[in-house]
C-alpha cells in the first residue's frame, strides 16, 4: 500500500515547485544584474526537473498519496502559468500571447474535465496521455529558453513553443473526444 505520509521527498519536491514560484517572479522584477535572465531559466528548469523526478520517486519508492496527487498538477499548472505571464510581459507580441492563451486556456479545461470526469467515476477515461507529455516536455524547454531572453535561443523557444501549442491542442482533443460519450448525454 502507499505511503500516505505528507512530508515524503516527492510531496516536499512538488511543494518545493510551489516556493519557486515567487522566487521566479521576484528575480524578473529585481533590478537588471549580470545573468539575470539565465539564472531566472534556471530557476524554471529547476523546477521542471523537480516535476519529472518527484513522480518518478514517488513511483520508485512507493510514496504516493493524495496530497501529492493533488498538488502536483496544480504545482506544475501555477509554475508554467507564472512563466508564460512573465514572457508575455517580455515579448508584448501576439507571437507569445496567443501560445500563452492556448497554454493556459487548456489547462483550465482539461482540469476542469479531469474533476467533472471523477465526479463521474470516470477520471481513467482523461488520465495523462503520451501527447500529453510530450507536450510538457515541448512546453518546459520552450519555457526554459525563452527565459533565457537571448536573442538566437529566441528562434528555437518560439519554435518549441509552438509546437508545444500543437501538442497542447492535440492533447486537448484526445481528451474532449474520450469524454465526449459522458458530455454528448442529455440530462
Amino acid at each position: 500500500m502507499a505511503n500516505q505520509h505528507l512530508w515524503n521527498v516527492p510531496n516536499i519536491l512538488t511543494l518545493m515547485r510551489v516556493v519557486l514560484i515567487p522566487v521566479l517572479v521576484l528575480l524578473a522584477y529585481l533590478p537588471a544584474f549580470v545573468w539575470q535572465h539565465w539564472i531566472i531559466a534556471g530557476v524554471f528548469l529547476l523546477a521542471a526537473i523537480t516535476d519529472w523526478f518527484d513522480g518518478y520517486l514517488a513511483r520508485a519508492l512507493n510514496q504516493t498519496s493524495a496530497f501529492g496527487r493533488f498538488l502536483d498538477p496544480v504545482a506544475d499548472k501555477l509554475m508554467v502559468a507564472a512563466a508564460l505571464v512573465l514572457l508575455v510581459q517580455s515579448y508584448p507580441t501576439l507571437e507569445m500571447v496567443i501560445p500563452a492563451i492556448v497554454i493556459i486556456s487548456r489547462e483550465i479545461t482539461i482540469s476542469a474535465l479531469r474533476e467533472w470526469m471523477a465526479e463521474l467515476g470516470k477520471r481513467a477515461n482523461v488520465a495523462v496521455s503520451h501527447i500529453g507529455k510530450w507536450k510538457t516536455t515541448a512546453q518546459m524547454t520552450a519555457i526554459t529558453v525563452l527565459l533565457v531572453q537571448h536573442p538566437m535561443l529566441n528562434y528555437l523557444g518560439y519554435f518549441l513553443l509552438y509546437v508545444a501549442v500543437v501538442l497542447t491542442i492535440w492533447s486537448m482533443i484526445i481528451y474532449l473526444r474520450a469524454a465526449w460519450p459522458e458530455l454528448s448525454k442529455a440530462d
